[in-house]
């Protein structure tokens, strides 16, 4: 399974986990999930943070670039519920209020471990 991250507004700690779950310690690769530069590879799109206003059309787009089927993660606490960010003036809403989430990884930030439990049930490995 290919997959692209996409940072929607974060304040970076997501990122820094995600780097962890592909780093050598964790491995993500093992199971079968690659981390690609271009939507268009993609399966699955990892997104982190609160979708801010500048974002959410940037992130709508990289989601319709994807080839079907195709899987949305929303990555932290920030994602699924805007998190420290909510009620802020420059933000459109959670992942879920932009588009179509299919599995949610809790945690702020959530451990690298959470990050490839999410993948593991994509890849089924």
């Amino acid at each position: 399974m290919q997959v692209r991250c996409v940072d929607a507004g974060s304040c970076n700690g997501c990122e820094i986990e995600i780097g962890n779950a592909f780093g050598p310690v964790y491995d993500a690769e093992r199971y079968g999930a690659r981390l690609v530069a271009s939507p268009r590879h993609a399966d699955a799109a990892l997104v982190t943070g609160p979708v801010t206003r500048n974002m959410a059309t940037a992130l709508r787009r990289t989601v319709e670039a994807m080839s079907e089927p195709r899987l949305v993660v929303a990555v932290g606490d920030c994602a699924m519920n805007c998190g420290e960010f909510a009620g802020g003036y420059g933000v459109e809403g959670a992942v879920a209020d932009v588009v179509p989430v299919d599995i949610e990884v809790r945690g702020c930030p959530p451990r690298p471990e959470a990050v490839v439990a999410a993948l593991r049930t994509v890849t089924g490995r």
